[in-house]
């Protein structure tokens, strides 16, 4: 018998396959002796260890050409390319059959078997077409037995419309649109090709059509949006909403104070980026304007930073609607930015960026995305709150071709400033626990480093005297604040709160 060894093994057979009339006997005694597992009917295995449901997902396809050889995967399925919540696989095939299996239910319907433009798929199975699935998946249908819709419905189409023109551009959502109506009369779906037609208009803004999805609608009004960084932004935003609320009152400072708080906050937040200077070289440019011919714009940098952030009435102006967030976000871009007119300073970019793995929101979806995260970020009550999420917004986003991290920095100190609270100073020392908290943020969705690290920070920033420059840098350095990060880590030191 095919897959069972001389030694009456069943090592040669797949990890879990659908007995047959020729092996029935075989497979029944080697289950009552405890070689084989079965799973269902007819469905046997020889793993006897791990989870049933474990086994069948681990084989799906090949059980499910064991069941329906020559099937094509359709309806949701075919859009969502794997079960459903509840486990549905959707197949149309020659017979209306429904099998429950451990985690999954296969679930098979008559219809219309496999066109040219549908793709071959595992086992033998077929794949409809992006545009057949886009078609079915119009059809009316309803829950029932405790089993989810076969049809994802409008608006799950309207989201997956979006996603498409995002990822794609308007041309992929026309092919498709072109690619539906060639199919729809084989499949008889000519009323679904004119649903979709009116669908992909509306998205484009060329026709008039209703649509339901927030993604969608937003585009259509001309804000489209990244969804993926709104849910990122939703996760914070209910964070915050459970972390206690931080009061940190800024103690009165002389105007010395004041400047020196200013000056450490734009030379460590310009370190960060890799605009690195003495401390000595750093006070010169900022208050004896001093300009090294070697390094022009690195010297500007630093500068127009410290403009901005020492400008108390500035640093008190925070947006009370998403227009003027962007306005106010661009101006502040522009003045820090000056000193590299080839960056577009106050101008979102063209182009997309990234850092690493993380790739930022999309140049078309950066004014939709922040006023999506800019509401958000209004209905938080505390200071601190609002600070962090909109450094987060900022930074996730990352609006502009150059100078995001430091623009990122004010407008989260600018929502201190304006409260009265103390600023968050972020010293070198501290550049790695920074930037592995949006890391976390951004690829893992972990939101509680971020307001653990900027809590300390606060703390931290706090508890320095800031007294005039000499002071200060004395008071800095036996806190570590300017060793490099990764030197830090290899000597086991770490940012250090002042002594009493």
């Amino acid at each position: 018998m095919a897959g069972l060894s001389s030694a009456g093994t069943w090592d040669g057979m797949p990890e879990a396959f659908v007995s047959g009339a020729a092996m029935t006997r075989a497979v029944s005694r080697a289950a009552r002796a405890g070689r084989l597992r079965k799973l269902a009917s007819r469905l046997y295995t020889r793993n006897l260890t791990d989870p049933p449901e474990a086994v069948v997902r681990r084989n799906l396809w090949p059980i499910v050409a064991s069941f329906f050889p020559g099937a094509l995967i359709a309806d949701r399925t075919a859009l969502e390319n794997a079960p459903a919540t509840d486990g549905s696989v959707c197949l149309i095939a020659g017979s209306d059959r429904t099998i429950v299996l451990p985690g999954v239910t296969l679930r098979a319907r008559r219809g219309s078997g496999p066109l040219p433009s549908d793709r071959d798929f595992i086992a033998g199975l077929h794949l409809g077409s992006t545009a057949r699935a886009f078609l079915e998946n119009l059809r009316p249908s309803r829950a029932r037995g405790g089993l989810v819709a076969r049809t994802l419905g409008r608006r799950a189409l309207e989201e997956r419309l979006d996603s498409l023109i995002r990822r794609e551009g308007e041309a992929a959502a026309n092919r498709l649109r072109d690619e539906a109506r060639a199919i729809a009369p084989t499949l008889g779906l000519e009323q679904e090709a004119v649903a979709l037609d009116a669908m992909i208009g509306a998205l484009l803004g060329t026709r008039e059509a209703r649509l339901s999805a927030p993604a969608a609608l937003a585009r259509r009004q001309g804000r489209p949006y990244d969804p993926d960084r709104l849910v990122l932004f939703e996760a914070l935003h209910a964070s915050l909403r459970a972390w206690p609320p931080l009061v940190r009152p800024a103690p009165a400072r002389d105007p010395e104070g004041a400047a020196t708080l200013a000056f450490f906050e734009a030379y460590f937040s310009n370190f960060i980026e890799g605009t690195e200077f003495a401390v000595g070289e750093a006070a010169d440019i900022v208050f004896r304007g001093v300009i090294p011919q070697e390094r022009p714009q690195d010297a500007h940098d630093i500068l127009d930073t410290w403009r901005v952030v020492s400008d108390a009435q500035e640093m008190r102006r925070t947006p009370n609607d998403a227009k003027i967030f962007t306005q106010l976000l661009s101006a502040r871009h522009a003045a820090i930015m000056a000193g590299r007119p080839d960056t577009r300073p106050g101008e979102f970019k063209r182009l997309g960026n990234r850092a690493g793995a993380t790739v930022f929101v999309a140049p078309d979806l950066v004014r939709g995305t922040l006023a999506q995260g800019f509401d958000l970020c209004r209905s938080l009550e505390a200071p601190f709150h609002r600070a962090v999420f909109m450094m987060a917004l900022v930074a996730e986003v990352h609006p502009f071709a150059d100078g995001n991290g430091r623009t990122a920095r004010i407008m989260m100190n600018a929502e201190l400033v304006a409260a009265g609270e103390e600023r968050i100073v972020i010293p070198t020392v501290y550049r790695a626990n920074y930037l592995s908290a949006l890391k976390a943020l951004s690829q893992s969705g972990l939101t509680e480093p971020l307001i653990r690290m900027l809590d300390y920070a606060q703390r931290w920033t706090a508890a320095i005297g800031w007294r005039g420059l000499d002071e200060t840098r004395r008071e800095l350095e036996a806190c570590n604040a300017f060793l490099d990060s990764g030197q830090a880590e290899a000597e086991g030191k770490r940012l250090r709160m002042p002594g009493p």
